[in-house]
């Protein structure tokens, strides 16, 4: 009987010891389904995503954690049998060492990041159009990625992924070669803000060769794009952003102006944002509509500082035109241009915009066509046309980079363009569709559409698809005559093989070409 007794004891001990792991067992599982770990001294899991939320417990350097879910800055988690919000900035993915020398950049807005590689998995969180995260591992259609502390995976359906840019010695970097053909003797360039870099190529990477600063201006060499080269002293050019400050055609000193000279900012749309600070992630001082107009008492990045009554505020520059106080009291003193003669393009300024740019590859043809690489060509050979007509013509871009639409647009508004032309390749999921459209969105728009449209006609060999109003931003928000061309289908494997020949270039910008002076002439 004892001995039965003592059998029984041995099986329930023996029964307790699988039944209930050891303390390290339970991190030793916890660290296999772990993707973070704490990189802070100490940090504080809350019991919401912020600051202002109660402590649930404290964590130490090196603890395991396992993200659940995403907001803002802050990551849901799991760790032992506590669950909450740990802030992102003190923490790290797992198998960071596992991150591979590439990048991912999303496509689309809400791309979900999920727990697994599977569409039926947990969403993390998502990813907006243009947020770039580590590349960690691919696998099939999918891809692993460090999204600043969020690990996750993303459908590969709808990313680019670049490798990382090799630092080069300053003697390897290749020359920037810049065109100058339309840059008028005496232009000048005023600066607005306090203090402007110089730069020895147009690139915020490149080397600073010197500073210039507010009310001082200088004689204008040559312009790439949203750079601008400048007689920087005797010895040396150099390059500065254009948008900080302001262009003219008068000869002008290099000494400060005064205030009177310094420029505004109108709205031109409504509902903008003014901000606390020069990040479209800062607070909104207020919202203000078309047509309000501020003046500018500095800059930063890609944001205007302006007076709003007793403050200041931060206004995005490509939601805003700039105007001069001095140009605005000579208008009426200046001369009347001369009036245009038929068959030339003298006196107009012509915006040619190349569809898409860097990170966004637009449509890939059947045949693997990157629609990017084929608009620049094409908007490259519309400008040379339009130049050698008389027309003061200015690019979006000029190499393969990434332009923002609302962008693009504002500088349709600050050259106060005759005509804004954008380039684009056509795709649809069904590749038995082909031919060239042209479209145009408001009133205004439209007669300049059926202009371009005939003359496409008159040049090459495809489907005419006709004139057709889009909603696209570069037309919706443009005040300016604008036109998007798209030439032809490269999802149609026979057209893609056709519309992607220098000759069919030839002849497409040709059709433009002719189309934007018949309407010209017609409409002088």
């Amino acid at each position: 009987m004892r001995a039965k007794f003592l059998h029984i004891i041995v099986i329930f001990a023996l029964v307790l010891t699988i039944a209930i792991p050891s303390k390290s067992n339970i991190q030793s599982a916890l660290a296999d389904t772990s993707d973070l770990k704490v990189t802070g001294t100490i940090l504080h899991l809350r019991e919401g995503p912020g600051l202002s939320y109660p402590i649930i417990t404290t964590l130490e350097e090196g603890d395991p954690l396992t993200s659940i879910n995403r907001e803002g800055d802050w990551i849901q988690v799991k760790t032992g049998n506590y669950e909450g919000w740990v802030a992102s900035w003190l923490t790290a993915p797992t198998n960071a060492k596992q991150t591979i020398d590439q990048t991912l950049i999303s496509q689309v807005d809400r791309l979900n990041i999920r727990t697994e590689p599977d569409i039926s998995s947990a969403v993390l969180g998502q990813l907006s159009t243009g947020n770039q995260a580590n590349l960690i591992e691919k696998n099939g259609e999918w891809a692993k990625i460090d999204w600043n502390g969020l690990v996750g995976w993303v459908s590969t359906d709808y990313v680019t992924i670049n490798d990382l840019p090799e630092k080069k010695a300053e003697a390897d970097e290749p020359k920037v070669e810049v065109s100058t053909k339309n840059v008028n003797k005496d232009t000048t360039f005023t600066v607005l803000v306090d203090t402007l870099n110089v730069r020895k190529d147009p690139d915020l990477n490149a080397k600073k060769i010197g500073t210039v600063s507010k009310g001082q201006a200088y004689k204008v060499l040559a312009q790439e794009h949203n750079w601008v080269q400048i007689q920087y002293n005797d010895k040396k050019a150099g390059w500065v952003y254009s948008f900080y400050g302001t262009f003219s055609n008068k000869k002008t000193t290099s000494k400060s102006s005064s205030s009177s000279e310094l420029e505004s900012v109108t709205i031109i749309y409504n509902g903008t944002n003014l901000r606390t600070d020069a990040t479209t992630a800062a607070d909104v001082v207020e919202r203000v509509d078309a047509g309000e107009t501020y003046p500018i008492v500095g800059a930063k990045d890609d944001f205007y500082e302006i007076q709003v009554d007793d403050k200041t505020a931060f206004v995005a520059n490509w939601v805003v035109t700039t105007t001069s106080s001095s140009k605005a009291a000579t208008a009426t003193k200046e001369e009347k241009p001369k009036p245009r003669k038929k068959g030339t393009l003298n006196g107009l300024t012509i915006v040619v915009d190349a569809g898409h740019g860097g990170n966004d590859h637009g449509t890939t043809g059947q045949r693997g066509t990157n629609e990017k690489e084929i608009t620049l060509k094409t908007a490259s050979l519309l400008a040379s046309k339009l130049s050698a007509a008389g027309a003061n013509v200015i690019m979006t871009r000029e190499s393969d980079e990434y332009v923002a639409l609302r962008k693009r647009v504002s500088i349709a508004h600050q050259y106060e363009a005759d005509a804004f032309i954008s380039i684009h390749y056509d795709a649809t999921d069904d590749s038995s569709i082909n031919g060239f459209t042209s479209y145009y969105m408001n009133n205004n728009q439209q007669g300049l559409a059926e202009a371009i449209n005939a003359g496409l006609s008159s040049k090459i060999d495809l489907k005419d698809r006709g004139t057709q109003q889009g909603n696209y931003l570069v037309l919706r928000e443009n005040r300016q005559k604008a036109v998007l061309i798209e030439l032809g289908f490269l999802s149609n494997a026979s057209e893609e093989r056709f519309i992607t020949t220098a000759k069919f270039r030839e002849q497409a910008s040709l059709g433009i070409y002719q189309g934007i002076l018949n309407y010209f002439n017609e409409n002088q």
